[in-house]
């Protein structure tokens, strides 16, 4: 999360923590050892860099993610499929 942070140019007193909804699976977290060691995989990207390409990516694309965040998204697909 911190890293996310740094990439946005903000602090950690920005962050809003919020109570954790019942039932929660914490066991989502990727491994990609198996990946490695069986099939030799190995990523093209670091996680870092990824994370840098992604923040800026959606810094290049806010007029995707705002309409999202507005809602508006639900207009359009209600105009296309119906309620």
């Amino acid at each position: 999360m911190k890293n996310i942070l740094t990439g946005l140019g903000k602090n950690e007193e920005e962050i809003e923590y919020v109570k954790d909804r019942p039932g929660h699976d914490f066991g989502y977290a990727v491994n990609p050892d198996k990946l490695m060691n069986e099939l030799g995989w190995k990523p093209e990207t670091s996680f870092e860099e990824g994370l840098k390409k992604t923040i800026q990516w959606y810094k290049n694309n806010e007029e995707w993610w705002k309409k999202i965040k507005s809602g508006e998204y639900k207009d359009y697909y209600e105009k296309q499929y119906g309620k």
